[in-house]
């Protein structure tokens, strides 16, 4: 009975991997036939509306409420529905992401410090390129490989097989390799840098497994691929920041790159230069707090 049972079982998931990936490609096809500044809104105003009474919204409103104990309750609910007004605006945007140019005449997207792009692009090593859940997010990449610099970006893949082919496809647009975390992405990021490539990375995200640096006061678990890559490749580390601006216009920023200090401590070194990141992240969200995706774990108790 067991073999019958479990074929089932196979089968009923099959069945609503294929209905879950029906749903978010009929969503994402919706917003492709509507104009980009419609899609934003049309995104924004549904998350807006729904998102705020969804369970996950008590998580983001405890990291509120650690990240900024002095505001009132009042802001912090106002930063929670302009937060979820943001994420729906920027899936909105996902069919749209081939008619952003970011450095045409008439440009939606702000671009400052693109020299720093270019820098990387032609020092003739390889480099990482560091960004975080703001804004629309996806534009960091883009600013980017438009420069003629495509990344190979990490991100984190879908249960559903069937998603995962749906989000690869939309974000076609940004030139690069996906890599999927895990073992096998992170041999390949590897490859990647030791053939002189450049890795992107959103450095903002909770990992269990990763080293506790201070974010908004508190000891925040996080990856330290990053600093460790850097360290290893000698190679630079160049920040970008989204904001968005009014609707679906933006300024994306490039940084000049970080200054990495070494020492005979390894560890610490890696240490040191996570924490700078970090506390560079958190400027950012403390400039945009309704613009940062509040919903990940990054303090758990």
């Amino acid at each position: 009975m067991a073999e019958p049972r479990g074929r089932l079982a196979r089968l009923l998931l099959a069945l609503d991997q294929r209905l879950e990936a029906l749903a978010v490609s009929l969503i994402l096809a919706g917003f492709r036939l509507i104009p980009l500044d419609a899609a934003s809104a049309l995104g924004g105003a549904i998350c807006r509306a729904l998102g705020p009474h969804l369970p996950v919204s008590r998580r983001a409103l405890a990291n509120l409420r650690r990240a900024f104990p002095e505001k009132p309750e009042r802001e912090l609910e106002r930063i929670l529905a302009a937060m979820w007004d943001n994420l729906g605006r920027t899936v909105g945007e996902y069919p749209h992401l081939s008619r952003f140019r970011l450095y045409e005449p008439g440009s939606r997207v702000e671009v400052i410090g693109a020299e720093h792009v270019d820098r990387l692009r032609d020092d003739g090593k390889p480099g990482l390129f560091f960004s975080a859940h703001i804004g629309n997010w996806e534009l960091a990449s883009m600013g980017a490989s438009q420069r003629g610099l495509p990344l190979a970006r990490f991100y984190r893949a879908p249960n559903n097989p069937f998603v995962d082919r749906i989000v690869r496809l939309v974000r076609s647009p940004v030139a690069g390799e996906l890599l999927p975390k895990g073992a096998a992405g992170a041999r390949r990021g590897l490859a990647v840098m030791r053939a002189g490539g450049h890795l992107g990375m959103l450095v903002d995200q909770k990992m269990n497994d990763g080293i506790a640096v201070p974010f908004f006061g508190r000891e925040a678990m996080t990856a330290p691929a990053l600093a460790q890559l850097a360290l290893r490749f000698d190679c630079p580390v160049v920040p970008a920041k989204v904001e968005r601006l009014a609707g679906a216009h933006f300024r994306l920023t490039a940084y000049p790159p970080l200054e990495i200090v070494r020492s005979a401590d390894r560890q610490k070194d890696i240490l040191a230069l996570m924490t700078r990141v970090n506390a560079l992240v958190e400027e950012w969200v403390r400039a945009r707090p309704e613009q940062w995706l509040w919903l990940h774990n990054r303090w758990p108790e």
